[in-house]
């Protein structure tokens, strides 16, 4: 049993993770710019807020998930504002050489960043709710082991997407020259700065 749901949190965590939204863009651009250790950290501070959303889904923690659908506006507003800031530095940014070995304090930055902006959208504890039930794994909910097997296999599942990602832009680099990495920079600044365009407008609707 407790196998079959961690295999079912593992392509849930997966396939959550795999539409290449703001957070994608995010990690492929810190890929090339800081290299593959930037990248994964990235996708760990993802996959982390993923796990966090769908352990207060898994556990039945109604109270909580309350209390962080209300902060809707503040949440959106504060990520949509983080967005705009990421878009523009994305945009001015000078290609250049991916560091090798970026240093601890960068990481650590790198990783609560990707963190607190994945927080930023609420709705995915509502999303983990939705598939759980669809996927017959409420029952999920009464059991604090299985909850956490399930939530683990949503965390392994999320950042083997991050890390696959991730190695797979590191391979791709060498493709693309100082022309080619300065217009990536552009064009993920400005579909960037647009997801946080488009938070700030639901923001305030």
């Amino acid at each position: 049993m407790e196998i079959v749901l961690f295999i079912k949190g593992l392509i849930l965590g997966f396939l959550i993770a795999a539409p290449v939204g703001p957070m994608g863009l995010l990690c492929i651009r810190r890929t090339l710019a800081q290299g593959l250790l930037s990248g994964c950290f990235s996708g760990l501070g993802t996959a982390t807020a993923d796990a966090l959303y769908g352990c207060i889904a898994a556990f039945s923690l109604t109270a909580i998930a309350t209390l962080v659908l209300e902060q809707q506006f503040y949440l959106r507003l504060f990520g949509g504002v983080f967005l705009l800031y990421l878009g523009y530095t994305a945009f001015t940014a000078a290609p250049g050489e991916p560091t090798a070995k970026p240093g601890d304090k960068r990481l650590l930055t790198t990783y609560i960043s990707a963190f607190f902006l994945t927080l930023t959208n609420p709705l995915t504890i509502m999303s983990f709710a939705a598939v759980f039930a669809g996927l017959g794994l409420g029952e999920a909910g009464g059991n604090y082991q299985a909850a956490g097997v399930l939530v683990l296999g949503v965390f392994i599942g999320s950042m083997l997407w991050w890390l696959a990602l991730s190695s797979l832009v590191v391979l791709l680099r060498s493709r693309f020259d100082h022309k080619r990495l300065a217009w990536i920079n552009r064009l993920a600044g400005i579909i960037i700065a647009g997801f946080g365009l488009v938070s700030l407008i639901a923001s305030l609707s």
